[in-house]
């Protein structure tokens, strides 16, 4: 059952479309009311599906299903307005950016507070491979079948797609065919800025180190001091905070600081090797990941004029948007006030006497806050059937935490209400995103899960099972024809993410993404695998083709597991790792579910661990940035790989997000461009977008 117009012919009673035992739930003022199912439910039921069906067209499900563009551009989507209204959200809680999108205020959880959350649901996957899995795709449509197929009341939680993918190698991240968020052009591209608000707050912070650094290097400490508190009248409220962290008065007239207090102030004495805060671009440009900056005239003379290199003049470098740590406190805060102080206290470097430099030792905390107040808000988009869609935040999974906001999950679990469905997607395989959802993001925001959907294609599991992989396989015979034994190889991979899944006690639920090539035989031998090694049910699943009706079967195996999880009294979420065990034996856990026998750490990584460990930092939990190809940091190692080492080059603290980044292997903070990128197809045919995938 898809949302549904407001009727002026009933007031101002919003039918909500979705079951709770004999009754139908309403919202009439936003108070929740039970209605009895009789003549007058089922007459208003009919008033306000011909409204709909007379102002927006139905979706017509072509057998030879076209470009995802095309299906979204066949789509007339619901009025946003209106979407929300279906999902339960009030007027004043919504701010639209057009008729097809909208932002919503963190307000709906305040509402809401006393309504008990619906069930969580997190959909991972296999280790991705190019012959594609499908992970999107299904996180949509097991909630269209969950909504207008089931008549569940359901909320889907999605990243924020990066522009650098868009435009080179992967693609889109809407989902595919009928199972996608629509308009898909909005949802890839700019959306409503939030990316470009990370973009512009993480480099003012860069340039405000570098200036730091050039002013330091050309001034002496009563000048810094003069510029920065006595000739501005005093200190500011982030000043303040700097000199809580000194031990110094907030009170003290500034004249009254004597010479040594004032430089402890003025002089942050950063030491340029320690920096770990790049410049960002939501573009894959690999010829950013290491520049030299401070090059300029200008910046190579001290204020004498006399030619002199000073620290700002440097190696440095990029990392694409989504990596920033910008990015992962906009998806692991819980309020405006939290992502204040997350902000501050976000580490860029340390001094030559190593202490730690904060953004809010820079002057900075407040000033980001200000340019991301209203990226905190997620944003609403709906469907191809017009299930709600919550976007917000788009951290990567391979280098970073991959996963979306906490605010929208916690916002999309009030809306649902008890028997309803917040399903989120972890980026990638389960070993990276699912993992990351489970210790990171659950710990930051309280909302305990209880069912994994795991995410394997046929033709994916051959290529874990020794299938070619270099161009042109697609021709290859071994993916247009059934071989049972290429694939009965393949599916160990698939096995032991759902054991690692398990590990953390919940439901876990295999979706076997059908493509046209698949065999009955062959979805067969992925679905017993999957039962094999403990999955609680596997269904296959034709989302792609059918939209939610394709993905039925899956919706019902994960209402079934949900409602075991929640009747089983021993059920019980589980993290892999305490937070109070030390910063090695956090990577060896996690390494030991990538069926590693062990970690090595450069020399640099031997200090960073000490140093963090000396500054507090040891007791965050862990974000192991790898390649996501593969169980090893080789992606070229397919399927379960072992006896491997997982090797730590550098580990960043990423003390505002909330944990450390373990760097590994040859994985870059930047992706390149393939020799033929996707923007060689984009273009305007007079005012539509074509050639997004």
């Amino acid at each position: 059952m898809a949302a549904q117009e407001k009727s002026s012919s009933v007031g101002d009673l919003i039918l909500h479309p979705f079951k709770s035992g004999s009754r139908l739930e309403c919202v009439a003022g936003g108070v929740a009311v039970g209605v009895a199912l009789g003549v007058a439910a089922v007459k208003l039921k009919e008033v306000l599906d011909k409204k709909r069906a007379a102002t927006v067209p139905p979706v017509v499900f072509l057998e030879k299903v076209p470009s995802d563009i095309a299906v979204s551009q066949s789509v007339t989507p619901l009025p946003i307005k209106v979407v929300a209204e279906s999902a339960g959200i009030a007027e004043t809680e919504l701010f639209p950016y057009g008729t097809d999108k909208a932002k919503v205020s963190l307000d709906v959880r305040k509402r809401l507070a006393g309504q008990r959350d619906g069930h969580y649901v997190v959909v991972a996957g296999i280790n991705p491979t190019t012959a594609g899995e499908g992970k999107s795709t299904t996180t949509i449509g097991v909630c269209q079948a969950l909504g207008a197929t089931l008549g569940k009341k359901v909320v889907t939680c999605i990243r924020q797609p990066s522009q650098g993918p868009t435009f080179g190698v992967k693609g889109g991240a809407a989902g595919g065919g009928y199972s996608q968020v629509v308009p898909m052009e909005t949802f890839n591209l700019h959306l409503t800025g939030d990316i470009h608000a990370i973009t512009a707050a993480n480099n003012l912070l860069a340039a405000a180190i570098d200036t730091r650094l050039f002013h330091e290097a050309t001034q002496s400490d009563e000048a810094l001091w003069r510029r920065l508190v006595e000739d501005k009248k005093g200190f500011c409220p982030v000043m303040k905070r700097r000199l809580r962290k000194l031990g110094l008065s907030t009170t003290k007239d500034p004249k009254d600081f004597t010479q040594d207090e004032r430089r402890a102030f003025a002089r942050l004495d950063i030491d340029p090797s320690t920096i770990t805060w790049n410049r960002v671009l939501d573009t894959c440009d690999r010829f950013l990941r290491g520049v030299k900056i401070g090059e300029g005239p200008a910046e190579l003379l001290s204020p004498k004029g006399e030619a002199r290199r000073t620290p700002a003049s440097r190696d440095a470098g990029f990392d694409i948007t989504v990596a920033s740590e910008i990015m992962a406190v906009l998806a692991l805060t819980t309020d405006l006030e939290d992502m204040r102080e997350r902000l501050g206290r976000m580490v860029v470097a340390r001094s030559h006497a190593g202490q730690t430099v904060t953004a809010d030792d820079l002057g900075m905390g407040g000033a980001l806050t200000v340019l991301m107040k209203d990226a905190i808000m997620p944003t609403l988009m709906q469907t191809v059937e017009q299930t709600p869609v919550l976007v917000h935040a788009g951290p990567f999974a391979n280098i970073a935490h991959g996963n979306s906001s906490v605010v929208a999950d916690q916002i999309a679990l009030k809306l649902v209400g008890e028997d309803g469905f917040c399903v989120t997607e972890a980026g990638f395989g389960a070993d990276i995103g699912a993992e990351k959802f489970f210790n990171i993001k659950c710990r930051y925001s309280g909302c305990e899960p209880s069912c994994a959907v795991i995410v394997a294609t046929v033709r994916a599991l051959k290529m874990h099972g020794g299938g070619p992989s270099g161009g042109g396989w697609q021709r290859d015979p071994v993916y247009s024809s059934e071989n049972l034994e290429v694939l009965r190889k393949g599916v160990c991979n698939l096995q032991h993410h759902v054991k690692s899944c398990k590990r953390y006690g919940v439901k876990v639920v295999v979706a076997v993404n059908k493509f046209f090539t698949d065999t009955d035989a062959e979805i067969e031998v992925v679905k017993q695998a999957a039962l094999e090694a403990g999955a609680d049910a596997a269904v296959m699943a034709n989302h792609w083709a059918k939209g939610g009706e394709g993905a039925k079967e899956l919706a019902e195996a994960v209402v079934k597991a949900c409602g075991e999880f929640r009747a089983d009294p021993t059920a019980k979420f589980n993290f892999l790792y305490p937070l109070n065990t030390s910063i090695k034996d956090k990577i060896l856990a996690v390494a030991r579910t990538y069926n590693a026998a062990g970690v090595e750490y450069s020399p640099e990584a031997e200090r960073q661990i000490e140093a963090y460990t000396q500054a507090g930092f040891d007791k965050l939990p862990v974000c192991m940035a790898k390649t996501q190809f593969s169980l090893t940091t080789d992606p070229s190692k397919r399927g379960v790989p072992s006896g491997h080492t997982i090797t730590v080059r550098e580990i960043r603290a990423s003390v505002g997000a909330g944990f450390l980044v373990c760097i590994c292997g040859t994985i870059m903070m930047v992706p390149g461009l393939p020799t033929r990128p996707g923007f060689y197809d984009v273009d305007l045919e007079g005012e539509r977008i074509v050639g997004l995938f």
